[in-house]
Formats: structure tokens, C-alpha cells, sequence
């Protein structure tokens, strides 16, 4: 299994940056209120120091009045301003959250089916909830902090600058033991917090195989594989964890000793000075407090720096999902026509093991082409190929003369659309689910594609018609009206070339049957490659190939490969029977 890409450092840093620069105002203001508030509070102890000296000094009442009024009247305006600095964090965050999430949905509808298959559901799952959450919280709270804590970092040490220069040495104490312990954190925890979130992906993908399984496993008395299974991805997260947690073990304690050194350092150089007489007891005081008031900034930095690294790993395989190289490439060369053309074409999901060997096939514009054959003979992997879902290993591939590998997307999705038996319905509306192929339909133009479908007679009988909810929530629908739905966005999409993979196997015979005539007479004119293992399709078509081991064995029309007598005729008699 292929885990999807996964953004360094570098990409990080600058996608960080640029989500910032697009809001400098309120960024400006964030660290603004910040700086003001950092400010404030470089008065109390100054004010502290100062009350000291009036008392020592014998000073009136009123004097220690006024110093007081003037030290709760900082801590007031600092209070409002840190509230008002939070509270515009709080807004920023929130946008900027709100931008990365919007983007990365874009760049997770991007990424190629097939990428998302071999990678497995789990890497993108975990990436979409618990990586994001994470991010949220980085974001909101990690980021903000830890500025605010650079500023007053700053104005700190320009406070202790100013009671006296030699006071900046002090800091110094701590670095021995500090600097060499935060940088063997930092250059494990990145590659930490990666194994543990890939190691989240693991249980996830394994956990949700298993229940979409839930009846293979119950049928094939699997319950204690996938059981030993999810204990050996539990391990793995829990040996995952462990790592972290070991180097948090061994970085707190040199962190949190280190921060106490620095404060005695302060005491004994103040008490050093106010012996001989060169500094007032009141300025050692706010010395000491300006000391200690730079050791909470710094741990709060370092404090952070655990979730900012978790927020880092979680935002590299967030970004790391647009590093996808998409199925289609950036050619501008134009179709010439509707053809589709297959010249000794091999597939393999796994090297060495090919999927389909050699198949060559020309399809006529309007041509309706149905394919048939044993299950596991290729048929599903041939109409992911017609669509561009899977690019070829070998051989060519091309719509209207141009390579399909060539085709941008967006582009393949206007030539060639792929409807497979799988379905969603999204939470909303009816009207909301059929015009997601093309969100500028009319009203004529949904009703003409639910008539065509044969979905319309339900569609007018719910609640509220084409308005009401569905999905999650909402009105619920059967598995047969959820593929109708399906079936209608593809007849608004209104591509050339439609496959159909098995598009009807939910709804019965019957049904199905009439549904394919009304798709039939709706769709006069496009090419259909319908997959199916009901072979009145095939009656139905203008030719029949059938696919065997991966090779097309057999092409020609239903009357044609009747009176072959060959493999056709023999499936044609047994499902007859």
C-alpha cells in the first residue's frame, strides 16, 4: 500500500506564511494588542519595586496610593487589552482555518482515484479528520501563543536592559543546558509526530475494512485475523506514542531545571549590587520579577512547541495531498472527434501481475459496446482505463487522437464519464444531488434528467418534491433511488462516451431493463460502454467484447458471436438457463 505525499519542511514554512500574508490588517492588530498588553505589564513590577522604596523610605499614604491606583489601573488595561488580543487571535485563527480547510478539500478532489485506492482509505481519512483537528488546534491556540510570547520575549529583555545591562547575561545561564536539549527534541519530534499520525492512519484503514467487509469476514470466519490485525495496529500506535512520549520525558525536566537557574542567577547578582550599594533594593525587585517574568514566555514557548510540532506534522500531510501528480497532464492539444481507441494496452495494479495484456479495440462515435465476461476477467479495470481513471502501463490509450493521459481532468470529465455500481448521496436537497454535474441546470433540464432515469414519478411524490433533504439527516432514500440519482447527474454532465459499470445491479431485472431503454433514448447518439454481468445489455448493443484473463477474446455483434459459438454463446446459454 501507497501513503500519500507528504510536504517538507520548506513547503510547510512558506504555506504558513502565505495564509498570514493574506491577512496583514488583522494580523497587525493581533500583534499590536499583543505588544500593548506585553507593555502594561511591564509596569507592575517596576510599580512593585517602587512601593518597596516609599515604604523603606517612610513615604505618605497618599504617595503609596497613588503607586497603587497606578499598578491596578496597568493591570485593568492590561486585562482588557489581553482579552481584546485573544478574542482577535480567536478571528484570525478561525479565518485562516476556515481558508486551509476550503483548500484542502479542493486539493482531496483532486487527487486521482486511483492514487486514493493504492494508498488506501485510512491515510486520506485520517488526513481529512484527526490532521485536520489537530491543525485546528495549532492554529487557533499554538500559533497565537507562541507570537505573543516572542513579543514579550522582546520587551522583557529590553526592560532588564534598561535596569541594568548586565542583567542580559544572566539569561545565559540556561543556555548550556537548554539550547543542546531543545535541539535534540526538535530534530527527532518532526519524524515522531509522522510515524504516530501514519501509525493513526493504519488503525484507521484496517478498522474500517473491516466493518465495509463485515459480511466477507463473517462468511469466511475472518474474525480473528482482522482481530490480530487491529491489535498489530495498535501496537504500532501504541510503539508510536511511546517514542514521543520518551522524548517529552527527557526534554521537560532539562527544560523546566534550565528555567530556574536564570532566577537565582538575577538574586544573586541583585543582592551582589544592593550590598556594595550600587542598585536600590527596589530595582533589584523588579529585576528578580522582570526575570521571572521572562522565564513564563520562554516556557510557554517551549511549552507550545510540543503542539506546534504535532500542528506541523499534521499540516505537512494536510498540504502534502495537493503533492498528488494528477491522473491527466496539461496538453492543449484539442480531441479530433469522439473515437476512442485502445492499442495493445497492459495493466497491472501490481508490477509483474497484469490485470489486462494486450487488448486492442477501436470504439465508433455513438457506438453502444457492452463488455462481458467471467468476474475478475478485467471487464471493471478495462472501463476505469476508458475513463481515465488508470493510466496504461504499456501501449496507447487515446480519445479523438490525443492521449488520455495527455487530458487535463477537467477536461477528460467533458469527454469521458465513468458510473460505477457505487453511489453517494449527499446531505441536501434532491435538487442540490442531481445538479452537482452541472450546478447551473434548469429546472426543465432536472426533471428532463430524472425522467430519463425513470426516477421522476418518486422524485414528485417526496415531501417537498425536488426540495427536500436527503441523505445524511434527511429523507432517506433506497439503495435503487440512490443510483438513480447517480445515473441522473450523468445524463446532465452530458459527456460523449459514457461507462457503465454495472451502473443498474441494484435495482431488479425488470427495472433495470426499462431503465437501460429510457437511458438508451435519451442517449442516442453518445457513445456507451456499458459493463454488466445481465447480458440482455449485450442483446442490446451494437457489439459485444468479451473479456477473459485480462484479453479481449471475442468482438462482434450478439447475433454474430451466437452463431461463433464460442465464448459468448456459452455465457449467452447459461444465463439463459
Amino acid at each position: 500500500m501507497t501513503q500519500l505525499p507528504i510536504a517538507d519542511g520548506g513547503e510547510v514554512r512558506r504555506y504558513v506564511l502565505g495564509l498570514f500574508r493574506r491577512h496583514p490588517r488583522e494580523l497587525g492588530v493581533m500583534l499590536g494588542l499583543h505588544g500593548l498588553g506585553a507593555l502594561c505589564g511591564l509596569a507592575s513590577p517596576w510599580l512593585l519595586g517602587e512601593l518597596v522604596e516609599i515604604i523603606r523610605a517612610g513615604g505618605t499614604a497618599g504617595t503609596l496610593d497613588r503607586v497603587g491606583l497606578a499598578l491596578a489601573g496597568f493591570v485593568i488595561v492590561q486585562s482588557v487589552l489581553v482579552y481584546f488580543a485573544r478574542y482577535a487571535s480567536a478571528r484570525l485563527g478561525e479565518r485562516v482555518l476556515a481558508e486551509l480547510r476550503e483548500e484542502f478539500v479542493d486539493r482531496v478532489l483532486s487527487v486521482p482515484i486511483g492514487t486514493v485506492e493504492r494508498a488506501g482509505t485510512g491515510d486520506l481519512l485520517t488526513r481529512t479528520t484527526r490532521d485536520v483537528s489537530s491543525l485546528a488546534y495549532s492554529v487557533q491556540w499554538a500559533a497565537p501563543e507562541i507570537l505573543t510570547a516572542l513579543i514579550t520575549i522582546v520587551l522583557l529583555i529590553g526592560a532588564l536592559a534598561l535596569v541594568s545591562p548586565l542583567f542580559l547575561l544572566v539569561p545565559l545561564i540556561a543556555v548550556p543546558t537548554l539550547w543542546p536539549a531543545t535541539r535534540w527534541y526538535l530534530r527527532r519530534a518532526a519524524g515522531g509526530y509522522l510515524r504516530e499520525r501514519a501509525a493513526y492512519a493504519r488503525i484507521t484503514e484496517g478498522l474500517a475494512e473491516t466493518v465495509e467487509g463485515a459480511r466477507t469476514v463473517e462468511a469466511l470466519r475472518l474474525h480473528e485475523r482482522r482481530r490480530r490485525q487491529t491489535d498489530a495496529d495498535i501496537s504500532g500506535s501504541y510503539w508510536a506514542e511511546r517514542y514521543t512520549l520518551f522524548l517529552r520525558t527527557v526534554w521537560y525536566p532539562l527544560a523546566d531545571t534550565s528555567y530556574v537557574l536564570p532566577i537565582a542567577g538575577t538574586l544573586l547578582l541583585g543582592g551582589l549590587y544592593y550590598a556594595n550599594g550600587w542598585m536600590t533594593l527596589g530595582t533589584v525587585i523588579a529585576a528578580v520579577l522582570y526575570m521571572q517574568q521572562l522565564v513564563n514566555p520562554i516556557d510557554q514557548v517551549l511549552s507550545w512547541l510540543e503542539d506546534l510540532q504535532e500542528g506541523q506534522a499534521a499540516l505537512a500531510r494536510v498540504i502534502g495531498v495537493g503533492n498528488v501528480r494528477t491522473a491527466g497532464g496539461e496538453s492543449t492539444d484539442v480531441p479530433r472527434g469522439n473515437g476512442i481507441r485502445l492499442d495493445d494496452v497492459t495493466f497491472a495494479y501490481v508490477p509483474g501481475r497484469p490485470v489486462l495484456r494486450g487488448v486492442s479495440l477501436d470504439i465508433a462515435p455513438g457506438e453502444r459496446l457492452a463488455v462481458v465476461g467471467p468476474s475478475g476477467a478485467g471487464k471493471s479495470t478495462l472501463g476505469r482505463l476508458l475513463a481515465g481513471v488508470h493510466r496504461p502501463g504499456s501501449g496507447a490509450l487515446t480519445v479523438g487522437g490525443v492521449p488520455v493521459s495527455a487530458l487535463p481532468p477537467e477536461r477528460l470529465r467533458g469527454e469521458v464519464a465513468l458510473v460505477t455500481q457505487e453511489h453517494h448521496v449527499f446531505a441536501g436537497t434532491l435538487r442540490f444531488n442531481v445538479v452537482l454535474a452541472r450546478p447551473g441546470a434548469g429546472a426543465d433540464e432536472i426533471t428532463d434528467a430524472l425522467a430519463a432515469v425513470d426516477a421522476l414519478g418518486w422524485a414528485t411524490e417526496l415531501p417537498d418534491g425536488l426540495e427536500t433533504v436527503v441523505g445524511e439527516g434527511g429523507h432517506p432514500l433506497t439503495p435503487a433511488q440512490a443510483q438513480q440519482v447517480a445515473l441522473a447527474r450523468l445524463v446532465l454532465a452530458d459527456p460523449h462516451t459514457l461507462v457503465l459499470d454495472e451502473a443498474t445491479s441494484l435495482l431488479d431485472p425488470r427495472a433495470a431493463r426499462s431503465l437501460e431503454r429510457s437511458l438508451a433514448a435519451v442517449l442516442a447518439g453518445r457513445t456507451v460502454v456499458a459493463i454488466a454481468h445481465r447480458l440482455f445489455s449485450a442483446h442490446d448493443a451494437d457489439r459485444v467484447a468479451v473479456v477473459e484473463d485480462g484479453r479481449i477474446v471475442e468482438c462482434g455483434s450478439h447475433d454474430e458471436l451466437l452463431a461463433a459459438n464460442g465464448s459468448y454463446a456459452a455465457l449467452w446459454r447459461s444465463w439463459q438457463s
